[in-house]
C-alpha cells in the first residue's frame, strides 16, 4: 500500500517531468508509443493490474523491424535499460507491422497491454509468457503461446540480406544474446505495451484513458 501511495504521489507531482525524461531518451519517432505506454503503466498501477512497477516495456510496432523498437524503461530512474530490435509475426507484414490479430493460427502479432508473467525453458531457450489484459485485442495470448523469446533470425546479417528481420508466428522475438537479460529484467509481473496507432484500440483501451488527477488534500 505504501508503495502505491508513493507512486501515486510521484505521478501527481511530476507527470510531465517523468514523461519528458523517458520520452527524451528514445528516438523521436517512438515518443508517442512511450507516452501511451506511460499512460497505460499509470492506469495499471492505479488498478493493481501489475505486481512490478519498477520497469515498463514498450514495443513500438509503428516502426520497422530493422530499427530498435523494444524499449525497457526504468520508470523510477527515468532511464532506458534496453533498446532492441524485435521481430513480429509473419502474418503481420514484411518489414513493417501492418496487421494484428488475437486469433489462434493467424501467425500475427497482437497489440495492446500485457503483463509479463513467468519465465520457462522452451524450444527457443529461456522464454517469457505474456498475459494479454485486453479482451478482443490480446487476451488469447497465453492460449496462442505468444511469448517473448530469443531467435536466430533476429540479427544484423538477416537485415542486410533481406531488408528486414526474420519473422515469428506472432511472438515478440529478440536476439538470443540479450533474451535472458531482458526476460530477467521484466518477468514476474511488470507491464508490456505493444503499441500501434490503431484507431479502434486507442479509442477502446481502458489502459489508455487519461489519468485522473486527484483533488488536492487539505493544507
Amino acid at each position: 500500500m505504501l508503495t502505491l501511495l508513493l507512486l501515486s504521489a510521484t505521478l501527481r507531482a511530476t507527470p510531465a517531468a517523468a514523461r519528458a525524461s523517458l520520452e527524451a531518451r528514445v528516438p523521436e519517432a517512438s515518443r508517442a508509443a512511450v507516452a501511451a505506454g506511460l499512460t497505460a503503466w499509470g492506469n495499471a498501477v492505479a488498478s493493481g493490474a501489475i505486481r512490478r512497477t519498477d520497469v515498463l516495456t514498450v514495443i513500438d510496432y509503428s516502426r520497422p523491424s530493422t530499427e530498435p523498437r523494444l524499449f525497457v524503461l526504468d520508470v523510477a530512474d527515468g532511464k532506458v535499460r534496453y533498446a532492441e530490435r524485435v521481430a513480429h509475426g509473419r502474418g503481420s507484414g514484411e518489414n513493417a507491422t501492418e496487421r494484428f490479430s488475437n486469433r489462434d493460427g493467424s501467425r500475427m502479432t497482437s497489440i495492446g497491454v500485457f503483463r509479463a508473467a513467468e519465465s520457462y525453458l522452451g524450444h527457443h531457450g529461456m522464454s517469457l509468457r505474456l498475459d494479454g489484459l485486453e479482451p478482443g485485442f490480446n487476451d488469447r495470448a497465453r492460449e496462442r503461446a505468444i511469448v517473448l523469446h530469443g531467435a536466430e533470425y533476429v540479427n544484423t546479417q538477416i537485415v542486410a540480406a533481406q531488408g528486414r528481420l526474420g519473422r515469428s508466428w506472432g511472438c515478440p522475438a529478440v536476439r538470443p544474446e540479450i533474451a535472458r537479460e531482458i526476460i530477467d529484467a521484466i518477468k514476474d509481473g511488470s507491464l508490456l505495451v505493444a503499441y500501434y496507432p490503431d484507431a479502434d484500440w486507442l479509442a477502446r483501451s481502458s489502459f489508455l484513458k487519461k489519468l485522473a488527477t486527484p483533488a488536492a488534500g487539505p493544507g
